[in-house]
């Protein structure tokens, strides 16, 4: 059975842990209706997405 020989260091350990990090979500603009929006997704304001209305908003 394998065993490690040395204990690993907290730095060590953190450097392979580093893209685990939470980041903050991408946020970009309908080129429609100019309004915040995530990206690959259909626009919550207007419904549109690459110029194609998909949902019926009021």
């Amino acid at each position: 059975m394998a065993v490690p020989k040395r204990r690993t260091s907290k730095a060590k350990k953190r450097q392979r842990r580093s893209h685990l990090a939470i980041m903050a979500p991408q946020a970009g603009t309908c080129p429609n209706c100019q309004a915040t929006t995530v990206p690959h997704r259909v626009c919550a304001a207007c419904g549109t997405y690459k110029g194609e209305t998909f949902i019926e908003v009021d």
